[in-house]
């Protein structure tokens, strides 16, 4: 008995080291690949605000991109057909089906975030009919039925916590999510802009673009780095400021009447955050 604790000890400490190396280069890079925070400095005169280390800000922040130049392309394969509102394109799948979107792209984001840290309860999306998809339960073997405008869980599939098994469970929260019931998951923001804010307007059609990273400079002025996806489902990209050119890709925050984005504009009070988010 006493070897067979001492073994699970062990089994365990070594878990615990394993899941230390994952975070410490998380999100994960490959060799010589920028974070956006490397590729992307602050305005002059300006600093990137604190966030905590490990926070969904954090892995923002220094989130993955492709090489420079990278064009943005389609769930097919096919180049985008404007190829002048992006500043750099993040590595993250769209899928083969015209389903990664706008607001489901943040979701993506926000449940890679949740994955890459084990915390598989936070991943719960709600579809457009209120029903909420919980990836807790679709890992250990639930599956959704989907009846008219009825959704209800049954057992029937394999006990399964892989990345590719959540991929398949994100589809079926894109197919039944997008930005009305996205926008009724997330809260008003009350306090100054940070990573992972989304502003959103919901409705069909409606459009989500998520903050990826925030500055400020010391005469008060706040900068946002933005980022979206768009129909038909694309590669996910950070957004180039055409209002405010010498800015590049960074937009300043609650300066004009809108946030004036290439493909979209949001009044300002649009923004919005996840809950518990601060």
């Amino acid at each position: 008995m006493t070897c067979c604790v001492h073994s699970k000890g062990m089994r365990s400490r070594y878990v615990e080291l394993l899941l230390l190396l994952l975070f410490a280069s998380w999100p994960a890079r490959s060799a010589g690949q920028e974070s956006l925070s490397a590729r992307f400095a602050p305005p002059p005169g300006a600093s990137r605000t604190d966030v905590i280390k490990g926070s969904f800000a954090h892995f923002l922040r220094h989130y993955p991109l492709l090489p420079p130049g990278t064009p943005v392309t389609l769930h097919t394969g096919a180049l985008k057909g404007r190829q002048d509102v992006h500043a750099a394109v993040l590595d993250l799948s769209v899928g083969r089906r015209d389903l990664q979107q706008c607001a489901d792209a943040t979701m993506r984001l926000r449940a890679e975030y949740h994955y890459a840290r084990g915390d598989h309860g936070a991943i719960m999306f709600s579809f457009t009919n209120g029903f909420v998809a919980e990836w807790d339960r679709w890992r250990r073997g639930e599956r959704v039925r989907v009846a008219g405008d009825r959704c209800t869980w049954y057992s029937g599939g394999p006990q399964d916590s892989s990345h590719a098994q959540l991929l398949k469970f994100m589809d079926l929260v894109f197919t039944y999510a997008g930005t009305r019931s996205l926008a009724r998951d997330l809260v008003p923001c009350t306090t100054a802009p940070m990573p992972g804010d989304i502003f959103i307007k919901g409705g069909s059609p409606g459009h989500a673009v998520i903050v990826m990273d925030v500055a400020r400079s010391a005469d008060g002025r706040t900068y946002l780095l933005l980022a979206q996806s768009y129909m038909p489902a694309q590669q996910m990209h950070v957004l180039r400021n055409h209002i405010t050119p010498d800015l590049g890709p960074w937009f300043e925050w609650n300066v004009g009447a809108a946030l004036v984005t290439p493909e979209w504009t949001f009044a300002w009070g649009d923004r919005r955050c996840w809950p518990g988010s601060r």
